[in-house]
């Protein structure tokens, strides 16, 4: 008789669904995923719901498979030594292996006012919250976009294809991640749109009050509607749990996605940190993630080494409205290449990406193990750079030595008065 493993999985975003999906292929595995939503939220969807073409939301029955158990609630503790989880329903459920999705939202504003009067947008709710603000505002009302990475140029040529007055305010520089060329075409296109673009050193918010943005250069912006995309941030969970979490809070975990406090506890997508030198929070990236993931519980399962990821990136997808967009290609180590695609191409290929994404979930809940990482797309300098790395303190529940190496990583940009990663999408 095969004993059965309990696998929970917290999170059910792009890495959490696919994890669990791709669990069920082993008989003698009971997957549970734990989600304070009842419906699968299509993140890169977001801003789109703000403009009101998308929804943003799928129904759990479409994207997970049948095997699966869904249970809609938070938990609030991870008991480590005990293999349990504690439920904000004071429930509990217990566990034989974890895996570790929980994703990322947006930070605490430290700028004075942001909390009070900007709308942030990194999750389902505020979405929403922002959509009903937004059509409840006048069409001529100013709104002002702050954060130039992908959330903050979707957001804003959403918006301004609808015909609202929208100034977008970069903290440094517009699209930190694109390359120049492709930063010029974003550039041509948000002026097409009527966006007004203020970037520069001395263009960091310093203030929001109900009606305005002050800014480091001591301008101030009329705002009827303010939105916060400056960042992202992780739940603060593995911390409170006692479990070693990089500077931004992420899950500190081997090369295999295992933590190093706990071989029965994988991480995957936004709240991962593979030996403390993150990827990009993207679905581009949850996907293999979660598969990893799920992989190395599965090896372990079945008595095997785990073995270590292998994953690289294509480019970032960034739609201008729903006629154009861009796609601005990398090398797999995540850097931006010279070249572009820019134009309705663009757009539709956003459009296929997002499509295609929760297309590849469907897959997998059907068919699970489906989903590969192509070797050639493999980022080969990876192992590398993290033998060039210096060894660096740990940071454990809570408190934290200085980790000079993780705050500088490539792609880190001062943005509206804090420290932020490059945010989100594609």
């Amino acid at each position: 008789m095969v004993e059965n493993t309990d696998v929970v999985v917290i999170g059910g975003g792009y890495a959490g669904v696919t994890a669990a999906n791709r669990l069920t292929q082993r008989e003698g595995v009971t997957v549970t995923l734990i989600n304070p939503r009842p419906n699968f939220v299509e993140r890169i969807r977001l801003h789109q719901l703000v403009g009101g073409s998308d929804d943003a939301v799928e129904s759990y029955g479409k994207v997970l498979s049948e095997r699966v158990r869904l249970v809609v609630d938070t938990v609030d503790h991870i008991d480590v030594p005990g293999r349990r989880l504690m439920l904000a329903t004071d429930r509990s459920v217990r566990y034989d292996y974890l895996v570790y999705a929980l994703g990322s939202g947006g930070p605490d504003p430290v700028v004075p006012g942001a909390a009070e009067f900007a709308y942030p947008i990194a999750t389902f709710e505020e979405a929403e919250r922002l959509r009903s603000v937004v059509d409840s505002a006048p069409e001529t009302a100013p709104v002002v976009v702050v954060g130039a990475g992908p959330t903050g140029i979707e957001t804003a040529a959403e918006l301004a294809e609808l015909g609202r007055s929208v100034t977008l305010v970069c903290g440094e520089v517009l699209g930190p991640y694109l390359h120049p060329r492709g930063r010029r075409f974003v550039a041509r296109q948000l002026k097409k749109l009527g966006v007004t673009v203020i970037e520069g050193p001395e263009t960091v918010v310093t203030s929001v009050t109900l009606d305005a943005v002050r800014l480091g250069d001591g301008r101030e912006l009329v705002s009827a509607v303010t939105i916060w995309t400056a960042g992202f941030t992780v739940p603060d969970l593995a911390a409170r749990s006692g479990l070693s979490v990089d500077h931004v809070g992420r899950l500190i975990t081997d090369e295999s996605l295992t933590s190093v406090d706990d071989d029965r506890i994988v991480a995957a997508g936004d709240s991962a940190a593979p030996s403390e030198l993150a990827f990009r929070m993207s679905c581009q990236a949850a996907g293999p993630l979660g598969a990893h993931a799920a992989d190395t519980v599965l090896r372990r399962v079945a008595e095997q080494p785990a073995t270590p990821l292998a994953l690289g990136f294509l480019g970032q997808c960034i739609s201008l409205g729903r006629r154009t967009g861009v796609f601005q290609f990398a090398h797999p180590d995540d850097t931006a290449r010279g070249v572009y695609l820019g134009g309705r191409l663009a757009a539709r290929l956003k459009e296929f990406v997002c499509w295609g994404t929760v297309k590849q979930l469907v897959i997998e809940a059907r068919r699970p193990g489906t989903l590969v990482v192509p070797a050639w797309l493999a980022d080969r300098t990876r192992q590398q750079r993290l033998r060039a790395r210096p060894t660096t303190p740990l940071r454990v529940a809570g408190w934290a030595a200085e980790d000079a190496h993780q705050r500088d990583l490539a792609g880190m940009k001062r943005t509206s008065g804090i420290t932020i990663g490059p945010a989100g999408q594609g």
